[in-house]
């Protein structure tokens, strides 16, 4: 059952002077070069990486999806869980689609709050939740439904509203700065699922709200109407095997995307076709996410269907040509 599992929730996510451990001579190509794994988690234990935001120090926060955990990545490469998530009575055999319950996407404020997700198919935990800086215990800001499978998460740097994708219920929810209610923001065919998850990962950027759509295999742009409203959706990108989550590379509307079952990033550069930047030679196992910091990527692999190393990757990133 637990390979089942791990099937399913598969097919759904520094050189900044971390002690690394070289990844396998591989497939890095520009404008990735460097690969290096910086940390280990423990994935028997359910350690799988799903998520990632970074510190301005250059160290990283990790959603470890099935420990239903949240964990600091220091600069020497410790792992220190900060939250472990309560289990619902039922243990979470509720939680739509994947029966278990998981810990996805984080963000952080300046003040150091970690927001992040969780989903147990328990109408009383669902939701956003946020862990203070410094410690303490994790508090429920903003519920979904019990039937939600929160999975991605935003930050709008302008409003502090938070945007959430439903991959379950092919929806984007906005939640208030402060928390509050959830509403819906955007949802119709193109967030969909077609038989699993669909809307999955979720960046506010250029005037815009950008999801992708795991089973679709594409990255919608979303615009941002004066009124803080929904747009019509516009599909950016299409053709990319289980697309996970993604990041902006800064150049414009240029992107790296993870794909989690081929287990690699590929560079999404508009009027060219995608690229694979890294690939399981540099040390990907079922990628789940990507974070973009100054000339650094930050990347995720949940080694999800392969059960074999999951663990936090960075790579050097320079200026594509």
């Amino acid at each position: 059952m637990r390979t089942h599992l791990a099937v399913r929730l598969a097919l759904a996510g520094m050189t900044l002077g971390l002690t690394t451990v070289p990844a396998p001579a591989g497939a890095a190509t520009p404008p990735l070069s460097h690969p290096r794994v910086v940390a280990h988690f423990d994935r028997p234990a359910g350690q799988a990486a799903e998520s990632v935001v970074v510190e301005p120090d250059g160290s990283a926060d990790v959603g470890l999806v099935l420990s239903r955990q949240i964990a600091h990545v220091s600069l020497d490469g410790r792992v220190e869980v900060l939250a472990t998530m309560p289990l619902p009575a039922d243990g979470g055999v509720n939680t739509p689609v994947v029966g278990t319950a998981n810990v996805t996407g984080i963000e952080r404020t300046s003040d150091g709050t970690l927001y992040f997700l969780y989903s147990a198919g328990d109408g009383g935990l669902t939701g956003l939740w946020k862990l203070p800086p410094g410690g303490g215990e994790p508090t429920r800001v903003a519920a979904l439904p019990a039937t939600s499978f929160a999975n991605g998460l935003a930050r709008d740097d302008r409003t502090g509203d938070f945007y959430i994708t439903d991959s379950t219920r092919g929806k984007v929810w906005r939640v208030p700065a402060h928390g509050g209610t959830a509403t819906v923001w955007a949802d119709g065919p193109a967030l969909a699922p077609t038989g699993f998850f669909g809307a999955n990962g979720v960046k506010v950027h250029n005037g815009a709200v950008w999801v992708s759509n795991i089973d679709r295999g594409t990255i919608l742009r979303i615009p941002l109407t004066v009124t803080g409203g929904a747009g019509r959706p516009q599909i950016k990108a299409s053709g990319l095997d289980s697309v996970d989550d993604f990041a902006f590379t800064g150049r414009g509307d240029q992107l790296l995307a993870a794909l989690n079952i081929p287990s690699e990033v590929v560079l999404v550069t508009p009027g060219r076709p995608a690229r694979t930047v890294l690939d399981t030679r540099d040390g990907l196992q079922n990628t789940t996410s990507v974070a973009v910091t100054g000339t650094t990527a930050y990347v995720t692999s949940g080694a999800l269907t392969t059960g074999g190393d999951a663990n936090l990757l960075t790579a050097r990133l320079t200026q594509p040509r």
